[in-house]
């Protein structure tokens, strides 16, 4: 799903998912119950599970509601609301048995028909979730339900209160992996239509409730003691949204966690500082920064156009400088570390002088030809933009000679318009896996009827071996089908991709256990606890 830059120097703050190793003090200090958990936040888009398409709103989502299916400490997919399912002979219909024990926050039980409502809801053009098609799609009779052909979903069948069915339209691999994303989530009916302010007050299966929330100042949850899988040891975790010195804070003990700018590293790592002994490295996402390119907008309509803005920028210097090798820059689309991902793949290279003889190939035939270039970034009017994108600025300009145009929306607006292809090129901005498979990257973002395809691009060879890697069951094989795909996008170049993370460090309080650090947004407050 979206997320804000990952490239920045400044923005290497836990306000994203970073790494699978928890944040565990080894001594044997007394466990302190209850407590809350303080650090800062960001205003959601959305508070809507069925709605949500970017980080911000999901960090809050998976903790509040559940669906069937969620993603374990060791990034496993098991079951949530299931406590255990089937799978038939023919790999297409799965049997899901509700857990006993799964409540809503008003302690009433989940049934079967709670379940079904909430993906027919989101499945409701009327409920306009964006990304339903996206992970529902794969579920005989979402597509009718979507277009307003049919008014349930066909292959969701309520069996008893306890048992559900749902049947896809062949056996894919991935498909327990699309429901743990948050439009499968489960809401309650009566909570939902009780007027459009339920999302202030929701119903959720997660474990935690939302006690508060004022936009710009605070998002409170308070942990729900009837959560299915497990109570969680704290009270409850408090998003500070009015921002602050992250630094500071975590000094004057405001906070638990903080982020370390670069300028500051140095320093807080020094053995002479109090605080080196806090912070904890942060292994890397599975995520990828990069500048799209609508593909059916002048210039980025012609592929050696694209091609000249890949060569044009030089990725290594900027990771190893101005980045000082927080990020590693991007040969392709999938992150090192994930399923899928291909080592031999051979991105661009920095060569200048090939950039402009494509540009000159091009239907454009010189660089002064090139029609005006509009980069489109998040943040609000006036907001200052990142080294590494003033850098790469820069770079087109001296090698390509083009001045680019930047222009600036709120990112709840910004996500809007990217939803709605509105955009020539758009930036600052990256992926993170919303689930640990290739095609949560390669097909959500790059088919051609994907509605995260933002750059409008379409290859009728790589959408064949993106259906078939869909079925097959094999692994082998079916990575080998993606790294042909992957091969393909970077060659066709709708997106200049930049960078993955690689690491970086964090300060968190030494009274903070088990706060895990996982390379993709999934739930994890209920594991951490106190210590005295």
């Amino acid at each position: 799903m979206p997320q804000g830059a990952v490239g920045t120097p400044a923005t290497h703050v836990p306000v994203l998912q970073t790494a699978s190793a928890p944040a565990t003090r080894p001594d044997n200090k007394k466990i302190v119950e209850g407590g809350t958990f303080l650090r800062l936040g960001a205003d959601p888009p959305t508070l809507d599970p069925h709605l949500t398409t970017d980080v911000n709103s999901a960090i809050y989502a998976v903790e509040i509601y559940g669906g069937l299916m969620t993603i374990d400490r060791n990034l496993a997919i098991v079951g949530d609301l299931a406590e255990s399912w089937e799978v038939s002979a023919d790999g297409r219909t799965t049997t899901f048995r509700i857990h006993p024990d799964a409540k809503f926050h008003d302690g009433r039980k989940v049934t079967a028909n709670d379940i079904k409502w909430s993906l027919e809801r989101a499945a409701d053009p009327l409920t306009e979730a964006f990304n339903a098609s996206v992970f529902l799609g794969d579920i005989v009779g979402v597509s009718q339900k979507l277009s307003g052909a049919s008014t349930a979903i066909s292959g969701v069948q309520v069996i008893n209160d306890s048992t559900i069915t749902i049947t896809i339209d062949a056996p894919k691999p991935y498909f327990l992996s699309k429901l743990t994303y948050p439009v499968s989530f489960v809401l309650d009916q009566q909570n939902v239509e009780s007027g459009r302010d339920w999302i202030f007050e929701p119903n959720g299966t997660g474990p935690f409730k939302l006690a508060e929330y004022r936009p710009g100042e605070i998002l409170r949850l308070e942990k729900f003691d009837g959560y299915h899988l497990g109570s969680a040891m704290i009270d409850g975790v408090e998003f500070l949204i009015s921002g602050g010195n992250s630094m500071l804070m975590y000094e004057n003990d405001e906070l638990h966690i903080s982020g370390i700018p670069l300028s500051l590293l140095e320093g807080v790592l020094d053995p002479a500082n109090a605080l080196s002994g806090e912070v904890v490295a942060a292994p890397p996402q599975f995520d990828i920064e990069y500048f799209g390119l609508n593909t059916t907008e002048p210039p980025f309509d012609d592929i050696k156009v694209r091609q000249a803005f890949n060569y044009a920028i030089d990725r290594q210097t900027l990771a190893s400088t101005l980045l000082e090798d927080l990020v590693v820059p991007a040969a392709g689309i999938l992150p090192p570390g994930f399923p899928g991902y291909n080592p031999d793949l051979q991105g661009y290279e920095f060569d200048p002088e090939k950039a402009r003889r494509l540009v000159q190939e091009s239907k454009y035939g010189a660089l002064d030809e090139l029609p005006r270039i509009i980069l489109t970034l998040p943040g609000n009017f006036g907001a200052g933009v990142s080294p590494s994108i003033e850098a790469m600025l820069a770079m087109w300009e001296e090698n390509l000679g083009v001045n680019i145009q930047l222009q600036q929306t709120e990112w709840g607006t910004f996500l809007q318009d990217l939803h709605q292809n509105r955009f020539q090129m758009f930036g600052g901005l990256g992926w993170i896996a919303d689930y640990p498979d290739p095609e949560n990257f390669l097909d959500v973002l790059f088919h051609s009827k994907s509605s995260n395809n933002q750059s409008l691009y379409k290859n009728g060879n790589l959408d064949i071996l993106l259906e078939r890697a869909r079925v097959e069951l094999d692994e082998t094989a079916r990575f080998e089908l993606y790294h042909q795909a992957e091969a393909i996008i970077v060659d066709d170049a709708p997106w200049v991709p930049l960078w993955h993370s690689n690491g970086g460090s964090v300060l968190i309080k030494p009274n903070v256990n088990d706060y895990f650090l996982f390379p993709l947004v999934i739930p994890k407050y209920r594991y951490v606890y106190f210590t005295e």
